[in-house]
């Protein structure tokens, strides 16, 4: 080859060298914004690189070393029920902010969410009755009852009341009377067991996903008017001079709401914002046992005379309580991905007339197991683990509405005079999501508060993005039980505070057990309800999760992001379907038609 030749060969290779740089160099600027993208907004590895030693690290600390059982008893029996608000509460944030800073967690503090109301509890309630024959019954005082200052004793009056106008006939007829209000209903044999695991149909159905989903909007009118004729009736016996007022304990599912177990929460009292002291109960206001309400209820409608004496023993602790979550931390290592976070919880609140050993100290006690077994173990999570115990989440989940509200944004609610009379679930929304920074730093929220059952799947809350990975994290799991991906959404607890903003909130799927005939808010919720081999098998199921969460490369992927100031336009009929409609409706607006 010539010298003229090798020197022009030099400078195609120098050319081409120059133009590969420069597209190299030009890629990469164009790919530049992609890759600052949040993780979870990139492609997803179509392969979980899974750490299948540790699955077996954490099987082998979570289900043959548990502690899941003394974090069970500290709570429920040296600490007791848990209202929003009470004493109790304030003692279980700062015994499980001490509890996981003894296990090894880093910044365990309590975060105020805001105000929440009175303080108030339950010192002791009888009631009995003492005419025609004497009665010892079961009840227990309505949450923010007052007190009785006393032993009352009083005629009983059955209030047959469904609207304001019922109520008119009662005028003058109530003085120093104690009224039994609410309709006495059907006490049905169990023919069903109350105590239930879900078999392979039961699971089944739940991962079938239903495609036409019924409209819950006449529930809530219902249950609307219902609320503001409570507090309607319960004004106009506070102003009759009614001495106190008892109303039968509701159903559980399969009849599990009779035999001694009575339902005492909010549902029954006389409006909803009875912690507010604008709104609070004006008598002392019990719940009985449907069967001795049943009782006096025949008696009186015999026209049988009946006379109850009843003491209710309460004490308000404050007017204006704020409510707290108990936060901590296992901090990430990753220099990447350090200031990212996986979160974990379950709320620490509960009703007042057991110790809420199911609802939901069986969530609070998986969570604290789930953050000792990850210490226990020294693990160094590329992303922060961030456990959370919400409290106010029977009143409207406040604890975990707050604080996504102070950390990743919020759905403004509407201010017209009609909703802001209701619950804040019930408001409408406003305006478009607010967002913060910190909200593109969330992998993902995972929730337990469905009882003492093993964990058998979990909830995608429609996800559709996030089944072929939670797909392979439950492969390993399969003896365990843990089967099934539903993509149904389930509501009721605090995981919807997250999905509200668009974070992938999680509530996984539990064995029912006798949570809903048995335990739910009722005076049976209460430690000898707990399953200890399933509550060890949910702490080492969560705590893979959480493991999973913290050490892949990309955030969980999410949804779409949602836009709830637009659901009534979207919902609304569409115009000008129907050939001719229009034109007909012209015709009618002319004048003489």
């Amino acid at each position: 080859m010539s010298t003229y030749k090798r020197m022009f060969s030099s400078v195609v290779v120098l050319l081409c060298l120059s133009l590969c740089s420069f597209a190299a160099e030009k890629k990469s600027k164009e790919t530049k914004p992609e890759e600052n993208k949040p993780s979870y907004e990139q492609p997803q590895p179509a392969t979980e690189n899974l750490d299948l030693t540790m699955y077996q690290r954490i099987r082998d600390e979570g289900l043959g070393h548990s502690h899941v059982m003394d974090y069970a008893s500290g709570l429920m029996d040296g600490i007791g029920p848990r209202l929003t608000g009470s004493p109790n509460l304030k003692k279980a944030n700062e015994w499980t902010r001490d509890q996981f800073t003894a296990m090894g967690c880093q910044n365990a503090h309590l975060e105020d969410w805001g105000e929440f109301g009175m303080g108030w509890r339950q010192l002791n309630t009888w009631v009995r009755m003492s005419t025609p024959d004497t009665a010892v019954f079961i009840a227990q005082a309505l949450p923010w009852s007052p007190s009785s200052h006393g032993p009352i004793n009083g005629a009983a009056v059955w209030v047959d009341a469904k609207d304001e106008k019922d109520l008119e006939k009662y005028k003058g007829k109530l003085a120093g009377k104690v009224l039994f209000f609410g309709p006495m209903r059907d006490v049905k044999p169990l023919d069903k067991a109350l105590f239930k695991r879900d078999e392979d149909a039961d699971l089944k159905k739940l991962a079938e996903y239903p495609v036409h989903i019924a409209e819950r909007e006449d529930f809530f009118q219902e249950f609307i008017k219902r609320l503001a004729f409570r507090e309607t009736a319960g004004k106009f016996f506070a102003d009759e001079h009614a001495a106190a007022i008892v109303v039968p304990s509701r159903d559980g599912r399969d009849g599990g709401g009779s035999g001694g177990t009575i339902f005492d929460d909010g549902g029954s009292g006389m409006g909803w914002f009875t912690y507010q002291k604008e709104h609070a109960e004006q008598l002392p206001i019990v719940v009985m046992a449907i069967e001795h309400y049943g009782r006096v209820y025949r008696l009186l409608k015999a026209n049988v005379p009946v006379n109850i004496e009843m003491n209710v023993e309460t004490e308000f602790t404050g007017d204006h309580e704020h409510g707290f979550d108990t936060v901590a931390e296992i901090p990430g290592t990753d220099p990447k991905l350090k200031d990212e976070v996986v979160m974990v919880g379950g709320h620490l609140d509960s009703w007042a007339s057991a110790t809420g050993a199911t609802d939901n100290g069986a969530g609070t006690v998986v969570a604290m197991e789930v953050m000792r077994i990850l210490n226990s173990l020294k693990l160094q999570p590329r992303r922060t683990i961030r456990v959370a115990l919400w409290t106010g989440e029977e009143q409207g989940e406040f604890g975990s509405y707050g604080y996504v509200k102070q950390h990743f944004g919020f759905v403004p609610l509407s201010t017209a005079p009609d909703q802001v009379k209701l619950p804040d679930f019930l408001r409408k929304p406003a305006g478009p999501l607010q967002l913060k920074p910190e909200q593109q730093k969330i992998s993902g929220y995972f929730n337990v508060d469905n009882g003492s059952g093993k964990i058998r799947g979990i909830y995608l809350q429609e996800n559709a993005s996030i089944a072929p990975v939670f797909q392979q994290w439950i492969a390993p799991l399969s003896d365990l039980g843990v089967t099934t991906i539903s993509m149904r959404n389930t509501g009721g607890t605090d995981h919807e505070a997250f999905d509200s903003v668009d974070i992938p909130g999680f509530q996984f799927i539990q064995d029912p057990l006798d949570y809903g005939s048995r335990t739910h808010h009722s005076n049976m919720d209460l430690y000898e309800r707990l399953q200890p081999d399933d509550l060890a098998q949910a702490a080492t199921v969560e705590a893979i999760f959480v493991y999973n969460a913290a050490m892949r490369d990309q955030m969980l992927p999410r949804k779409p992001l949602p836009h709830p100031e637009l659901n009534e336009q979207r919902k609304a009929p569409l115009k000008n379907v129907m050939p001719g409609a229009a034109a007909a409706a012209e015709e009618m607006k002319k004048p003489g038609q």
